[in-house]
This record gives structure tokens, C-alpha cells and sequence, in this order.
């Protein structure tokens, strides 16, 4: 499932195609502008140190970017600042649209990352597990599944 950002009118002259430039474009501005906080937690998610999970940062999806992103887990991170009291209605509308999306979003104030970074990566862990688990397929009925010779069917 590809959630990169493709635009959202059908007909658009093009339109779709600069967009999603303009965004690919800021993400990557934004990739290499991260904020130490962003840094920090960067060092802990990269390279699938978190339990194996995989994170990528400044991805956009949507018309949103977010900070950080496990498409596996459909978990978003999100970094709050001292700008963040004047933008917070911006947020709740694009939480609400994450979420539409099925992704869980936890949002961190950047001292939280600076002074409680043991504490944020536990309550990611949790989020983690409880999505994953919320996003596995059901096991089959027992006696079905995989038999022997590796046909479906009833054991």
C-alpha cells in the first residue's frame, strides 16, 4: 500500500504531479533541517533499532508530513515545539485525518525527547506492540489452515 502523498482532485491538469514534487521537496528540506530533539529520536528509531521496527522520517503522507512514520505499524510521531500553541488547530485537523487513515498518532513535546528520552521510547514500544497486534490478520478457525503438504484445508 503506497500512503505517499498523490493529491486529491482526479483532474488536475498536472497539478497532482507538482504537488507531490512541492511535498517530496519539503520533506527533504525537512530531513536535513531536523531540530536537535528530532536528532535525538531519530538515533533512537533509525535502522530498525526499536525492536525491529522500521521508521522513516519528514514523510509525507497525505497533504501532511509527518515527523516520523512505521508504515508497518501505521504509527505516526509527531514533535511538538514552542510553536505548537499557535498551530494547534492545524493539528487537530490533520490528527483527525491521520487517524481517518488508520494511523495512531503520538505527539512528544521536543523537551520531553531532551530531558525524558527513556520514557517517550517506552510509551512508543507500547504503541508499537498495541497497533501491531491491532493490525494482524485473524489466525484461522482451529483444524484449518496449512495442512500437510502445504494445502489449505482441514487437518
Amino acid at each position: 500500500m503506497n500512503v505517499a502523498w498523490q493529491g486529491e482532485v482526479a483532474d488536475t491538469g498536472g497539478m497532482e504531479r507538482q504537488n507531490n514534487k512541492i511535498h517530496r521537496d519539503l520533506a527533504r528540506n525537512l530531513r536535513k533541517n531536523m531540530t536537535t530533539p528530532e536528532q535525538q529520536l531519530w538515533e533512537a528509531l533509525r535502522k530498525r533499532q526499536l525492536d525491529g521496527y522500521r521508521f522513516r522520517r519528514q514523510t509525507p503522507l497525505g497533504r501532511y508530513i509527518a515527523d516520523f512514520v512505521c508504515l508497518e505499524a501505521r504509527l505516526v510521531i509527531e514533535l511538538d515545539g514552542n510553536h505548537h500553541h499557535d498551530q494547534q488547530d492545524y493539528d487537530r485537523e490533520r490528527d483527525n485525518w491521520m487517524q481517518q487513515q488508520n494511523f495512531c498518532v503520538l505527539r512528544f513535546w521536543n523537551h520531553e525527547i531532551q530531558h525524558h528520552q527513556q520514557t517517550v521510547i517506552q510509551k512508543i514500544r507500547q504503541a508499537l506492540h498495541q497497533q501491531s497486534s491491532l493490525l494482524l490478520p485473524p489466525s484461522p478457525p482451529a483444524g484449518e489452515g496449512l495442512g500437510m503438504g502445504g494445502k489449505f484445508g482441514v487437518r
